[in-house]
């Protein structure tokens, strides 16, 4: 059985995906085919004496990130390579995994992919090397999201804290005023479409990991798993939260009222840009993005702002996250005490943090970033000058009490998507495809050697 389990992440690990922890691209650099070959590094190693780690990341600044930590430890010392953004890297990682040599000593992974390689092996439970001493530097949600059981797998970098971006021109012209929770929300969009206008924001196939946050928000918990169990698993992903989500977003598609247009394709940015949506349900990353894919230019400028993600109950507001990353300590580190370290280390300094912040590339979960006067103050300019952080991202992201990720969140992911464009494309509700993907996705951690709670 153990060996089927392995195998299903093995081949879980090596599936497509897409990107969407933060504002970053593809990064530059130069490849390495070494894992713990410390001979051939994009960056320059100031202090040879010291002992060297091996570290595979794609954030854009990870360069001035590596730089910055070499220069302030006198223990050890960085040796970088860019290998990949995402797919791109996990596809090397799973090759080194099968091979049992290759493979970095400190690896950037995104939060939902832990599972997945812990299940493997491929991971270091860094709680012994460290975790004390900064645990009062994130949040119990983030530390949660980067968690299997009770052990930690990585050490939180960027995070997603949701909320609705919205265009104010649209907003002003139709007399709305930002909704403080889904009922309103679709009464908004009504109004917006009976008065002529445009779409009011979109239902997506390809977004699985947004539609499992708003499930969330609603109560579900699709997942509870424990490697103290590793063959053990709970699947609920036919809740009546979930239902409700489905059937909701399904109903204002239906109506008229949202599009249905694959997102991060050049179709829906040119609808963003050319103010086909009155809003986006996204997360703190996604300024970046939107500037970066030339939302917020020229004529748009000045157009956005951004509120609070609208509320089941309002009385009572539940957070939740699109997205993240991470720095792992892998198994085939050679000395994993001075690879957590490293770990620990990266993107943690005030500078780092700030030139991350400050271009977009994170959203930090690192709280001296996080509650930094100026990161909280900041006038975002995305948002023609909107405090941002203080108003939004930030209350959002100290609320957020974290997620269990599976070791098979790929599969989920792809499954969740043939559901939701079933539903699109056809006429059942979202309970039945709630309910088609419960079976789904049961049968397929069936066969995978798991039994299911």
């Amino acid at each position: 059985m153990k060996k089927r389990l392995l195998a299903a992440a093995a081949l879980l690990a090596t599936t497509a995906s897409l990107v969407a922890c933060s504002s970053g691209e593809q990064g530059g650099g130069t490849t390495a085919s070494g894992g713990n070959n410390a001979s051939n590094c994009t960056n320059t190693i100031p202090k040879k004496d010291l002992p060297v780690v091996t570290m595979w990341g794609w954030y854009p600044n990870t360069q001035l990130v590596v730089d910055n930590f070499n220069k302030l430890n006198g223990e050890v010392q960085v040796c970088w390579t860019n290998v990949g953004q995402g797919s791109d890297e996990y596809d090397k990682f799973q090759t080194a995994i099968s091979a049992g040599t290759g493979a970095p000593d400190v690896i950037m992974v995104e939060m939902d992919r832990i599972p997945t390689f812990q299940i493997q092996k491929a991971l270091v439970d860094i709680k012994p090397y460290g975790y004390d001493a900064v645990k009062a530097d994130y949040s119990e949600g983030a530390w949660k999201d980067v968690s299997v059981g009770g052990a930690v797998y990585g050490v939180p970098v960027d995070g997603g804290p949701m909320a609705m971006i919205y265009r104010k021109d649209i907003f002003e012209k139709y007399d709305i005023t930002p909704p403080k929770t889904w009922a309103e929300y679709e009464q908004a969009a009504q109004k917006v479409k009976d008065a002529g206008g445009p779409l009011f924001g979109d239902f997506a196939a390809n977004v699985s990991a947004l539609t499992m946050a708003l499930q969330i928000q609603k109560g579900a918990a699709p997942f509870t798993y424990d490697p103290a169990q590793q063959s053990t698993i709970g699947i609920k992903l036919n809740d009546q939260g979930s239902k409700d989500v489905l059937d909701y977003w399904t109903n204002l598609a239906r109506k008229g009222l949202v599009g249905t247009q694959d997102q991060f394709t050049p179709e829906y940015i040119s609808g963003v840009i050319n103010g086909q949506y009155a809003t986006y349900i996204s997360a703190a990353w996604a300024p970046g993005y939107l500037t970066g894919a030339g939302v917020g230019k020229g004529e748009d400028t000045g157009k956005f702002a951004v509120a609070p993600l609208p509320q089941w109950d309002a009385a009572n507001p539940v957070q939740v996250n699109w997205g993240g990353s991470a720095f792992s300590v892998t198994s085939q580190a050679k000395n994993p005490e001075l690879a957590a370290k490293v770990a620990y280390g990266l993107y943690a300094d005030k500078e780092s943090l700030t030139d991350g912040w400050t271009n977009q590339i994170i959203f930090p979960l690192n709280l001296k970033a996080l509650n930094d006067p100026a990161f909280v103050d900041l006038k975002v300019d995305f948002f023609d000058g909107q405090q941002a952080n203080k108003e939004v991202y930030v209350p959002a992201a100290n609320a957020y009490k974290g997620v269990t990720y599976s070791p098979f969140g790929q599969y989920y992911f792809d499954a969740m998507t043939k559901q939701v464009s079933a539903l699109i494309e056809g006429s059942d509700t979202g309970a039945q495809a709630a309910d088609r993907l419960q079976e789904d996705v049961v049968n397929y951690a069936k066969e995978q050697g798991f039994t299911v709670q």
